[in-house]
């Protein structure tokens, strides 16, 4: 794949977010679809509240679009080009519903988290059985060592782990401006350099297109955000970003290329498990960009902070798989 080629496909999805938003932001107005925003949270973050949500059905689209167009373009629709939309739908789906019930139905907690782990292990274990056929292999590769593990068929019990957790962490990280709209575009960059080294072209289409879409929803989402993703698009991202590194068979280098999300995540954990055993908190509030938040930091520096990080671990991930 060329770089006019890349430039085209980050390109397509970039336009058509950017074309298609500022038309979707005044109907989501008028549908009165508002952020509501938690009282235990940040106190700045109260005048977030009625900015629009479910951004993510935007650039939902405009990646589905993308990469469709584009795969049947360049002739690299497979079969992963198939799993990676319907995981990239069906998450999303799951979080729209979630966000339909708390921003329209007015039910705070939407659905409940049995309903959507359920969701979540059904088209987890959909994906599996739609790779499978074409000898799938369950050898999982550990970073930068010659060490591998065979999980035979208990890889589709990593699968769900993989794509449950990772949806859950970035849903995790999507609570400032732009936070994960940037960290987010860096990891698929990054896994698409990864597919086109190993000459995977139907997964670094997808990629490249997620990338563009991202960076165009980036300019509506940046602070101070037009609109948010929400659960709509947190969910989708994190299981799809989780599904592009189980097909570039190189799952654990997410836990590296998205060190922002495994650490928002740990975050979490850690508290709940300090505050239940201890009485003691670690950090000032979690996840832990509300910690810096809460020391002192101001919206915009962490998340600068943030992307950088992110960008700094993906850039020597792909470095040292390139070399």
């Amino acid at each position: 794949m060329t770089l006019a080629t890349t430039i085209m496909i980050v390109g397509m999805g970039f336009i058509l977010t950017v074309l298609l938003t500022p038309l979707f932001i005044p109907a989501l107005k008028r549908l009165k679809f508002g952020q509501s925003i938690r009282e235990e949270g940040p106190q700045s973050h109260m005048k977030k509240a009625g900015t629009p949500t479910m951004g993510g059905l935007v650039f939902i689209v405009a990646i589905v679009l993308t990469t469709l167009v584009l795969a049947f373009y360049l002739k690299v629709m497979t079969t992963h080009t198939i799993v990676l939309v319907l995981v990239l739908v069906g998450f999303g789906l799951i979080g729209f519903l979630d966000d339909f019930i708390k921003v329209v139905l007015k039910r705070n907690l939407g659905l409940t988290s049995l309903q959507k782990l359920i969701g979540q292990i059904i088209i987890a274990i959909a994906a599996f059985f739609l790779i499978k056929p074409g000898n799938f292999s369950t050898v999982i590769e550990i970073p930068f060592t010659d060490w591998s593990l065979n999980l035979g068929i208990w890889y589709v019990a990593f699968l769900i782990f993989w794509l449950v957790g990772f949806s859950n962490a970035v849903n995790l990280t999507d609570g400032l401006d732009g936070l994960v709209s940037g960290t987010a575009s860096i990891a698929f960059t990054a896994f698409g350099v990864i597919a086109l080294v190993y000459d995977q072209k139907d997964i670094a289409v997808f990629a490249f297109a997620v990338t563009g879409a991202l960076l165009g929803f980036l300019i509506f989402n940046a602070n101070p955000a037009k609109v948010f993703m929400g659960d709509t698009g947190a969910l989708a991202l994190g299981g799809v970003l989780a599904m592009v590194s189980v097909l570039v068979k190189h799952e654990l280098l997410l836990v590296l290329i998205g060190i922002v999300f495994v650490a928002e995540t740990l975050s979490v954990i850690l508290q709940v498990i300090s505050f239940k055993t201890r009485g003691k908190r670690i950090f000032k509030m979690s996840p832990i960009h509300h910690h810096f938040e809460e020391s002192g930091w101001s919206e915009w520096k962490v998340v600068i902070v943030f992307w950088s990080t992110a960008f700094l671990a993906a850039f020597i991930v792909v470095l040292m798989e390139v070399m």
